[in-house]
């Protein structure tokens, strides 16, 4: 029996531990060769030893194929280490999943510049180093002739889609990768990439320790969205986020036009608040930002 994933390439980023595991796991089980990469951090951004070599021993116990990768993916020069090495090992590169992240949760007041600036270049950098690489090489594809059914499954989260209290950074980082997600939608459409993005509830390292978790999801849970929009069947779905809870899968709303009043004029500062009164009348409540 065939498998989704036959004959595919992939690159999964954060893949030694938590969602990043199970998504390398699905993907090798459903016939992909899989990059794991780890850089090897705790939850705070410390750096400690990478489980990525078991993750690669798992995969090949299952008869797949599988490399370790240890490059920091906020780096740029790594990050392109990274695709030249799925290139290089594999013969090509055909779907990259941008999982890594980690923590640092402060409320508003609390958080300093270094944990602003680390969590943004873990999540956000960490997205765009990989993605820019491997864009790079399906755009020569293509002008070769060579195009290929390209995917990207990047991570957002419900912090960065609805908020969440006490992780103004981390909802900032990932609010900017949903955002990414649709802009490299629009821009690799046209060399046969599809780009979406997932946002997970699962029982992981990261969530432990800031939420209840008893009743909270499998990592492995999410994975097979993920094989799915790696798979060529999914061709037609780009731009996209899925919040992923377990078995239940939606798809989210992202922003969008609501009611509008036009002036035909510049508006006059004291006429204001009618207006935006009878907006805030007509469209629909914000969701309760999470922790609230």
């Amino acid at each position: 029996m065939s498998k989704i994933l036959d004959g595919r390439v992939a690159i999964v980023t954060g893949a030694g531990r938590g969602i990043g595991r199970a998504h390398a796991l699905e993907l090798a089980r459903q016939g992909a060769k899989v990059v794991v990469n780890d850089f090897g951090v705790s939850n705070n951004g410390e750096k400690e030893d990478s489980p990525a070599h078991q993750v690669v021993a798992e995969i090949e116990a299952m008869g797949g194929q599988a490399v370790v990768n240890g490059a920091d993916v906020a780096d740029f020069e790594q990050a392109g280490a990274m695709v030249q090495q799925a290139i290089d090992t594999f013969g090509g590169l055909d779907i990259l999943v941008n999982n890594a992240g980690f923590v640092r949760d402060r409320m508003l007041v609390n958080a300093t510049e270094e944990e602003w600036d680390a969590v943004i270049r873990v999540h956000l950098k960490g997205h765009f180093a990989p993605l820019r690489h491997a864009a790079a090489y399906w755009r020569a594809e293509s002008k070769a002739d060579r195009q290929r059914a390209a995917r990207v499954i990047n991570t957002t989260s419900g912090a960065g889609l609805q908020g969440s209290i006490g992780q103004v950074v981390y909802s900032a980082a990932k609010g900017g990768i949903a955002t990414m997600t649709l802009v490299a939608a629009a821009e690799l459409g046209r060399v046969g990439v599809t780009v979406n993005a997932i946002a997970p509830v699962a029982k992981t390292r990261m969530t432990e320790g800031a939420f209840d978790t008893s009743q909270m999801a499998l990592p492995e849970d999410n994975s097979p969205v993920v094989a799915w929009l790696a798979s060529e069947e999914a061709g037609h779905v780009t731009g996209r986020v899925f919040e992923i809870d377990g078995g239940k899968l939606t798809l989210e709303d992202a922003w969008r036009h609501g009611a509008s009043r036009d002036a035909g004029r510049r508006w006059e500062a004291a006429e204001l608040g009618e207006v935006v009164d009878a907006l805030l009348a007509e469209g629909a409540t914000p969701e309760p930002v999470y922790g609230t």
